[in-house]
């Protein structure tokens, strides 16, 4: 006779259902597997802190001996011996100072005089209460320049036409020193204007305070093509 299992008996059909609860079961092992974390062991090693049992080492503290002021010197004392006016004094000392003092300011008001002199030499003015005047006016000195000047070839040649402006200084004595070009046009005109204003005569001097000076004079020279 054939033994016949019942439904409730028979684990075939829950097969299954085991089988699931085995894989959950397992994931859930590999879960906590990976999710442990181990710790190296570390080990403390005690270190003794020893102190040196050393002595300070003391400074001697020297004394600084203050040196005393010097000692003051003694009061002088004047012994003033009174005599008589009877009494004659044979070491009168008689001093002549009248004649120095003569001779000190004499020397001053030289030395001052000289160094007025000398800086009235160098100073050249422009402007002074009589200025210098060429001998005869200026109708005289166009004159002179025109009988004088040559009109340069180059200048001729490039069409070169113009004014140069000369500046020069009328010394004490009337000579005509320092001439320079103040503005030029070139093509030997600037040259031409300086060697003309070199030949001139002697000036009569400016003057400020009736005594000769130097003054600074500007003048232009016209250079026209015909």
């Amino acid at each position: 006779m054939e033994a016949k299992k019942t439904v409730k008996a028979d684990l075939e059909n829950k097969r299954f259902i085991f089988l699931e609860i085995g894989f959950v079961l397992t994931l859930t092992l590999l879960f906590f597997a990976f999710e442990y974390k181990s710790y190296d062991k570390v080990e403390y090693a005690i270190v003794e802190k020893t102190i040196e049992d050393t002595q300070e080492e003391i400074i001697p503290i020297t004394e600084q001996k203050v040196k005393p002021p010097p000692a003051q010197p003694p009061p002088q004392i004047t012994l003033i011996n009174v005599v008589d006016n009877d009494v004659l004094v044979e070491d009168d000392i008689e001093i002549d100072i009248d004649f120095a003092e003569d001779l000190a300011i004499e020397e001053y008001k030289f030395v001052v005089e000289q160094e007025e002199e000398e800086i009235e030499e160098k100073q050249i003015f422009l402007i002074v209460e009589d200025m210098p005047e060429y001998p005869g006016g200026e109708v005289a000195m166009y004159k002179f320049i025109g009988e004088n000047i040559e009109y340069p070839r180059i200048a001729k040649e490039s069409g070169i036409s113009g004014r140069v402006f000369v500046t020069f200084v009328v010394e004490r004595d009337g000579r005509v020193t320092d001439v320079q070009i103040l503005r030029g046009i070139g093509g030997g005109c600037d040259e031409e204007a300086i060697r003309v204003i070199k030949m001139m005569p002697q000036w009569s001097p400016g003057k400020q305070r009736g005594k000769p000076v130097r003054v600074q004079y500007r003048m232009p020279i016209r250079f026209t093509l015909q």
